[in-house]
């Protein structure tokens, strides 16, 4: 699983490894205690650009492509949460990353609990952002079955038709036209082939009996106006996991790495330099 040559695309490099036969890309900066980024469901490493770039300056920053996302290949229809992660450790150990500090957003923040039910001793503390126990775990069925169905629905259209009416859960109103733009061009990549299984494995996912086993530092991060993962889901995750820190911020949404970088950077930094 040795690193395959560097890619470069714009001003930014994307480089591939193989875990478990599938192709994972990823783009990597900086110098320091390794951080792992793991983006969004429907999107992919760019959405990291802002933390790629804020905080490569303290330390060795990893940002993935899931499989079925971005350069990763398309993963079998099979696919469910612990193969995610499973093909997540493959990349971990590949670049050699020793005690990883581990970020996730959204889905991302599931994929987070994943591994650490499978691999506890991996991640050196957790950052949950807009984080849900799975769909499962976080949300009533029948929002999960809604969520699942208008999804599977969309994504096997153009995604022209459904993207800019999409956006308004990930981002508030006053977030600026090319903000809103570059969120659209992200999710306009889609690839119904690899987006499939990622949404049912959120949608079956339910990690709440993971959330009192965790034992390394964790930090969950809302977005104050989050229409996905709302306040209430916040409050249950924190009362589930021992001693967690709680961080929400004013007046950004579900993308609160997008919308408010700079405050998100300052309370990841605020927060890791607290584990050591």
């Amino acid at each position: 699983m040795e690193p395959a040559a560097r890619l470069t695309s714009k001003a930014r490099s994307v480089e591939r490894v193989d875990a478990g036969g599938l192709t994972i890309a990823y783009e990597r900066r900086g110098d320091g205690p390794p951080l792992v980024l793991l983006h969004g469901g429907m999107s992919d490493h760019r959405e990291w650009s802002r933390q790629l770039d804020g905080l490569s300056d303290g330390f060795t920053v990893v940002a993935w492509d899931a499989p079925g996302c971005g350069g990763s290949s398309d993963p079998p229809e099979t696919f469910r949460m612990a193969d995610y992660a499973d093909r997540l450790i493959g990349l971990i150990e590949a670049l050699g990353l020793d005690g990883p500090h581990v970020l996730g957003l959204s889905w991302g923040s599931t994929l987070a609990l994943e591994l650490y039910r499978h691999r506890p001793e991996i991640p050196r503390s957790l950052v949950l952002a807009a984080a849900y126990a799975g769909w499962a775990g976080s949300l009533p069925p029948e929002e999960v079955a809604r969520r699942l169905e208008q999804l599977l629905a969309q994504i096997e259209r153009p995604a022209r038709e459904w993207v800019h009416g999409y956006v308004p859960t990930l981002l508030t109103e006053r977030a600026p036209a090319e903000m809103v733009a570059e969120v659209e061009a992200i999710m306009a990549d889609p690839r119904p082939e690899g987006l499939r299984p990622m949404l049912r494995a959120m949608a079956e996912a339910d990690l709440r009996d993971v959330l009192p086993t965790i034992s390394v530092p964790t930090l969950l991060l809302y977005g104050e106006e989050d229409a996905r993962s709302p306040g209430d889901v916040a409050e249950r995750m924190h009362a589930a996991i021992p001693d967690s820190t709680l961080v929400v911020l004013p007046g950004v949404g579900h993308q609160a790495n997008v919308e408010a970088p700079e405050a998100f950077n300052d309370a990841v930094r605020t927060f890791l330099r607290t584990v050591g």
